[in-house]
C-alpha cells in the first residue's frame, strides 16, 4: 500500500476561500473529525496565517493549502487533478469563495456586476462541474454551497450580492434534483450576519449627492449594528459538519436568528408586508 493509499483512508474535503471567515472555520472543524481538508484560497500569501490557526486547534497536520482562483479555470483543473491524483478522492465539496458588492443598483458599476456574478456564481459553477464526474462516477460524495440570507430575499444595496446568491439558490436546486440517482446530495447553507470580519472585504459603490444617500446612510447603519451583535461563526461550521456526518442532508440549513427570520418572512408573509417592514427597517 502506497502513502497516498494509507492516507487516503481520510475522507477528502476540498474548501474554497479558505483562508477567513467561514472557510478557515470549516477546515478547522474538519480537520478535528478527522478529514483531510484541502484548504485552497486565491491569495496564498495567507498561508501562514491559516496554518497557524489550525495549529492552534492542533490539526496543521490534517490541513493542506493549495491555491486555487475560482475564475481561472485552468487553476480549477489542475487543482482538481492534484488532489485526485494524490489522495484519490474528493468526498466533500465546499464552495464557500465569494465576497460582496455593496450599493444601489444604479450606481454600481456593469464591470462590478460581471466580477460579482464571475466570482460568487460562475466560479462556483466551474469548481462543482470539475469535481462532478469524479463524484457521480464514484456515486457518493457531498456539494455543500454557502449562500446567504440575502440569497432568500433581495435587500436595497445587496442587488449584486442578492443576485449571486439568488444564481447558487437556482442553480443548487437544479444539481440536487439531477444528482439524485447517483447519491450526490447537494446542499445549501444560508448564514445570516456572522463575525467573521468579511464586511472589511466588502466592495462598496456609491456616487457623490446621491439621490438614495439617506438610504445608503440608514442601511450601513443597520448593518454595523447587526455586526457588533452578531453571534459566533463558528456555529456556521459546525453546521456545515452536521451535513458532512449526515446520510441523507437536506437541501436547506438555515444559521442565525436573522436568516431564519428572513425565511418565516418570506414563507408567510405577502410581499406588501415585507416591503413595509424592509422599508421601516432600512430606510
Amino acid at each position: 500500500m502506497t502513502n497516498a493509499q494509507q492516507v487516503s483512508i481520510r475522507p477528502i474535503a476540498l474548501i474554497t476561500g479558505a483562508s477567513s471567515g467561514f472557510g478557515l472555520l470549516t477546515s478547522i472543524r474538519l480537520g478535528q473529525e478527522g478529514y483531510r481538508v484541502i484548504a485552497t484560497m486565491r491569495d496564498i500569501g495567507k498561508k501562514e496565517g491559516v496554518l497557524a490557526k489550525a495549529a492552534a486547534f492542533g490539526v496543521k497536520e490534517q490541513i493542506e493549502i493549495m491555491k486555487l482562483d475560482i475564475t481561472d479555470s485552468g487553476n480549477i483543473a489542475d487543482v482538481v487533478e492534484t488532489v485526485i491524483q494524490r489522495w484519490g478522492s474528493i468526498d466533500v465539496l465546499v464552495n464557500n469563495a465569494g465576497y460582496a458588492v455593496m450599493g444601489v443598483i444604479e450606481e454600481v458599476p456593469m464591470a462590478d456586476w460581471r466580477a460579482q456574478l464571475e466570482t460568487n456564481f460562475f466560479g462556483m459553477v466551474a469548481v462543482t462541474k470539475a469535481i462532478l464526474p469524479h463524484m457521480r462516477a464514484r456515486g457518493t460524495g457531498k456539494i455543500i454551497n454557502i449562500s446567504s440570507g440575502a440569497g432568500m430575499i433581495g435587500f436595497s444595496n445587496t442587488g449584486p450580492y442578492s443576485a449571486s446568491k439568488f444564481a447558487m439558490e437556482g442553480f443548487s436546486e437544479a444539481l440536487r434534483l439531477e444528482l439524485l440517482p447517483f447519491s450526490v446530495p447537494v446542499v445549501l447553507v444560508q448564514p445570516g450576519t456572522y463575525d467573521t470580519g468579511i464586511s472589511a472585504k466588502h466592495v462598496y459603490r456609491t456616487q457623490p449627492n446621491s439621490p438614495y444617500s439617506k438610504m445608503i446612510e440608514r442601511f450601513n447603519q443597520f448593518n454595523q449594528k447587526s455586526e457588533r451583535n452578531a453571534p459566533n461563526p463558528m456555529h456556521v461550521a459546525n453546521t456545515i459538519v452536521k451535513i458532512c456526518q449526515s446520510r441523507n442532508p437536506k437541501l436547506r440549513y438555515i444559521c442565525g436568528s436573522d436568516a431564519k427570520m428572513i425565511f418565516l418572512m418570506k414563507k408567510l408573509l405577502p410581499w406588501r408586508a415585507i416591503e413595509w417592514i424592509l422599508r421601516r427597517a432600512l430606510h
